[in-house]
């Protein structure tokens, strides 16, 4: 594939159609107008989507598509509503549309999926597809998650109980991406903090692995496995607060810096909107 899937595997790293929107309450020319259009638009996401995981499952390398654009940005639930007079006059299949972060093929996916963004920060972004994939593997083995990021798609093989963790850790991927590099050398930072204190453990396996095997070269060198230890920790470490799961035997970081953590996270992330 051209978009290199970042995953979350089990074990040794424990570690994407929307229904054609119709307008109920369309009694216009107008409306029936605008809704045409917005389920041709759907329909197009849907075609790119389902050429991608035909040509994965066939082995072939897609070629990076754009996605169309739709009438509205797509925003969390969580996120402020648009003050422009021209969105005012939305009609309610539009104004649904507009919350619709995760497209996806099965219905039951996707509002499990929906269900988890009420606990995140604001987000904003294009949507993103999310589905299921039997027997999903990276490079290193088995493994219960993957984004592909140029896609924007996130593939799951994992249980109902991990799925929150895994969804919120795959979308942080996207945040990541995004964050910028203030962002990042600021995460960097705390966990070089860390580090110098002799802290063990994190807040799950896909970041603890990568840790035990850094020495003073990467963190020195900020060579590609420290960036990518940053990169899974922070994505851990957001599955940790947002997924709902308090609990869990992969959540081994010393108290101390759980709460160190969550301090910059709650300064960093939760004062903003999210970029996907």
């Amino acid at each position: 594939m051209s978009a290199k899937a970042v995953s979350y595997q089990p074990g040794r790293c424990a570690r994407a159609q929307s229904k054609g929107v119709t307008d109920s309450q369309s009694g216009t020319a107008e409306n029936k107008r605008l809704t045409r259009a917005v389920n041709g638009e759907l329909s197009a996401v849907s075609r790119i989507a389902g050429r991608a995981s035909l040509e994965a499952a066939e082995g072939r390398v897609p070629r990076c598509r754009r996605m169309p654009s739709l009438p509205t940005a797509f925003r969390s639930q969580n996120s402020q509503p648009c003050d422009s007079a021209e969105h005012t006059k939305v009609p309610s299949a539009l104004s649904a549309l507009s919350n619709s972060l995760l497209l996806s093929s099965s219905a039951t996916l996707r509002l499990r999926g929906e269900k988890c963004l009420r606990r995140l920060p604001p987000l904003a972004g294009a949507p993103i597809r999310i589905e299921n994939i039997p027997r999903l593997r990276d490079r290193h083995g088995a493994v219960h998650g993957g984004s592909f990021l140029r896609e924007r798609r996130i593939a799951f093989n994992c249980t109902r109980a991990e799925f929150p963790r895994i969804l919120v850790h795959e979308l942080f991927h996207f945040v990541w991406l995004r964050a910028g590099n203030p962002l990042r050398q600021s995460w960097g930072a705390l966990l070089e903090a860390e580090l110098a204190a002799h802290a063990c453990g994190e807040l799950g396996w896909s970041a603890e692995w990568r840790k035990d095997a850094l020495d003073a070269v990467d963190t020195s060198g900020r060579t590609r496995r420290w960036r990518e230890y940053c990169c899974e920790s922070f994505c851990d470490t957001a599955a940790w607060l947002y997924s709902g799961v308090r609990r869990h035997p992969e959540f081994t970081l010393a108290a101390r810096f759980q709460a160190r953590r969550r301090v910059w996270f709650d300064s960093a992330v939760e004062n903003r909107e999210l970029p996907l």
